[in-house]
């Protein structure tokens, strides 16, 4: 071997390592700063949301960016605070009901009285805590000890979503001059591409909030249904409830199906059955039925591909990667679209309404394969 293709075969053992060791360094950066990278990301999630609405503000009402994106995110913060309310004040006077009739429940309970000690004692838990009352004891002593871990947790999740709520006001705020920054640098040519790219990816996330509120809407709707005739008492707080937690893709109907069906039993059996059946009922028919065709129409997917994203998603990543598969996947084929291999650009299923350059809301002619570009 001459000293020519030593020297070729050295510098490319010393590329092959050299990406080994960038490519380990850079996932164990992802890995240490999976936390603010998560934060990033859902930020990233709302601020292409709330995005059409500030420009929309900005256009009509106000003229500065700045406070039009704080108009929209305290109407957004005015919102949710006004649906906490609804759902936290009566929960609040139940639970202190709750707290008032608690040793009488109690009583009655240990001595196999009342609706209760009724159920304790048809399914012989009362003796089972009567012969294993140390152990019992003992459960109780070891679940206080991490009430600390408890408080920390609710510590660093607020600490995230106050972290989230600022990336997503500074993303909002900036978007023009970070977007006016990347088109210059890419050129007229390449910035065309761009700008169609995130039009059609502001689209996609727009379209996934829009398609899952509308799904939770039914949801709630119908749960309120069956609540008020089953004579469940507060069925509307509780329909809230449900609608809130359906806005999980998957798994929100088997939260809520555990809210309501908790709020059935404890008022009749007969409730709690009834809404437990409805609940497995439905939660096929949104999960097979209404969650593929409404998000496969607003984010523009085939059905199979948002079943099969948010299968493989929740998989991978729990539940953010539910929450956030199907805007991904639509993301995807934007991007495979637009620099995609020739072939899979031509056969990539395009919007039912392509935007072009110079006339929003029409198709872009001008890159019409056959058509003179002068």
């Amino acid at each position: 071997m001459s000293d020519a293709d030593v020297r070729v075969t050295a510098r490319r053992t010393l590329i092959v390592i050299g990406l080994v060791l960038a490519t380990a360094f850079a996932l164990a950066f992802v890995y240490a700063t999976r936390r603010v990278l998560v934060w990033v990301v859902v930020a990233a999630f709302f601020a292409v949301a709330l995005k059409p609405l500030v420009d929309r503000v900005q256009r009509r009402l106000v003229r500065r960016r700045a406070l039009a994106t704080l108009l929209v995110f305290l109407a957004a913060l005015v919102v949710v605070s006004a649906v906490a309310t609804v759902i936290l004040v009566p929960l609040v006077d139940e639970l202190g009901r709750f707290a008032d009739r608690a040793p009488e429940l109690l009583r009655d309970a240990r001595a196999g009285r009342g609706p209760l000690g009724q159920l304790l004692e048809r399914t012989g838990a009362r003796r089972y805590a009567s012969a294993h009352s140390d152990q019992l004891r003992d459960l109780g002593t070891r679940l206080r000890q991490p009430a600390v871990g408890v408080l920390r947790g609710i510590v660093e999740t607020v600490a995230g979503l106050v972290t989230v709520v600022v990336l997503a006001y500074l993303m909002v705020l900036e978007s023009p001059r970070i977007t006016g920054g990347v088109l210059a640098a890419a050129g007229d040519g390449e910035g065309e591409r761009l700008r169609r790219v995130g039009r059609a990816v502001s689209r996609t996330v727009t379209g996934y909030l829009t398609g899952n509120l509308l799904i939770s809407v039914i949801c709630g709707g119908l749960t309120y249904l069956v609540l008020a005739l089953t004579g469940v008492p507060f069925a509307a707080v509780i329909a809230l409830l449900v609608a809130v937690a359906d806005l999980i893709p998957l798994v929100g109907a088997t939260l809520g199906a555990v809210i309501a069906a908790g709020a059935g039993f404890l008022h009749s059996p007969t409730a709690g059955v009834v809404v437990l059946v409805f609940f497995v009922v439905y939660q096929q028919v949104e999960n097979h039925l209404l969650q593929p065709l409404i998000l496969s129409r607003a984010v523009r997917l085939n059905p199979l591909t948002v079943l099969v994203s948010v299968l493989l998603a929740a998989e991978l990543a729990g539940l953010l990667g539910a929450l956030l598969a199907i805007p991904a996947a639509g993301i995807a084929q934007t991007l495979l679209r637009e620099y995609g291999p020739t072939r899979l650009r031509r056969t990539a299923p395009r919007p039912a309404v392509p935007e072009g350059p110079d006339r929003p809301g029409r198709p872009d002619r001008s890159a019409a394969p056959g058509r003179d570009l002068g």
